[in-house]
């Protein structure tokens, strides 16, 4: 429903993909049913403009700023800008274990079982048992690091959310684990020690392109021999993301600053170029993805009232609503995808 074209046309011309969604934002523009139209356009994004234009994307669209390249001095508070914002508010969505990533259904899943199948499969392809010491890359609210330390494993966690950090120390003593489990503000350039195994769910997505060698060296730096590295990561096409690294989105503008997708393809090519390790595994999860997205916006809309006393107001609740639905367009259309990948070291 097109309520003011001008506007709309206005937008999509000065600032095209960023323009078309602040142009939702704004009214200019609503759908009944947000994610099945955005589902429409990104299956069919690559044909929607010729093919011999897709070269001039480049000069077109808008650049991410040198902030968003994802330096140390600015990747915390890139990182605070979207999860710092509130616990309570990602507790009015996310299922009981606060998990804030892509589920593995089975039939008559509830979101939680999910959650954990999926962390169980991360923690599996890891090779996570009792006596396995674990570096985990991204905290979120310290779900996966519970469930390491519950198998027995002794685990290092390292966030840049100040908000994440506290509630997940707060949940692991709730768990009685807190002998087991260390959480640290640390960026990953600063790690230290030796691992048996390193998991890092949907965190790459914040690295940068340019700084993919540094995170993945400092995985093989701190990797014990033997040892094994889960990651789970959300990417793209190969061909579509050469084309579109260093371009601003609504996504970056709005809710991940310096937030960059990878190819399976790109990682492969870095570790190879860069590392010991080798790219030995990968499982795509994509409409679990879609799947998990649905259950986030419905909770959301759901849980309005809460999200209202907690201080956001309607243009906030709008703006995640479209967050919400364009991510689960992204997925359903196959447009993105999402990959449990395992990496070991070459053998010598």
């Amino acid at each position: 429903d097109v309520r003011r074209p001008d506007e709309l046309f206005a937008r999509l011309g000065r600032d095209a993909n960023i323009g078309f969604g602040e142009a939702y934002l704004t009214g200019a523009w609503d759908a009944p049913d947000l994610a099945g139209f955005l589902t429409v356009l990104a299956a069919r994004l690559e044909h929607l403009v010729p093919k011999p234009l897709h070269a001039a994307r480049a000069f077109v669209l808008p650049r991410i700023g040198r902030h968003d390249h994802g330096r140390e001095e600015d990747t915390r508070r890139n990182i605070a800008h979207h999860y710092d914002l509130s616990n309570d508010l990602f507790a009015t969505f996310l299922d009981p274990t606060m998990t804030y990533s892509s589920a593995w259904f089975e039939e008559g899943d509830d979101l939680e079982r999910a959650q954990l199948r999926k962390i169980d499969a991360l923690l599996d392809l890891a090779g996570v048992g009792a006596g396995t010491r674990v570096l985990e890359i991204g905290t979120g609210w310290g779900a996966l690091a519970i469930r390491a330390a519950s198998r027995g494993a002794t685990v290092r966690s390292i966030t840049l959310s100040e908000e994440q950090a506290e509630l997940a120390r707060a949940r692991v003593a709730a768990a009685g684990l807190a002998d087991s489990v260390e959480v640290e503000l640390c960026d990953y350039r600063a790690v230290s020690g030796e691992y048996d195994a390193v998991v890092s769910v949907e965190m790459i997505e914040a690295v940068g392109w340019r700084y993919w060698s540094a995170y993945f060296s400092t995985i093989d730096r701190v990797l014990a021999p033997g040892g094994r590295v889960a990651i789970q990561a959300i990417t793209m096409a190969d061909h579509r993301m050469r084309a579109t690294r260093d371009g601003a989105t609504w996504i970056t503008k709005y809710i991940f600053p310096g937030g960059f997708l990878p190819s399976v393809e790109a990682l492969d090519r870095t570790t190879r170029e860069d590392t010991t390790l080798r790219l030995t595994g990968s499982t795509a999860l994509g409409p679990h993805y879609a799947e998990t997205l649905r259950r986030w916006d419905e909770a959301f809309t759901a849980h309005a009232d809460r999200v209202e006393e907690l201080g956001f107001d309607g243009d906030f609740r709008r703006m995640w609503h479209y967050y919400l639905e364009y991510c689960r367009a992204g997925f359903a259309a196959g447009y993105i995808n999402v990959h449990q990948l395992l990496f070991t070291r070459e053998s010598a």
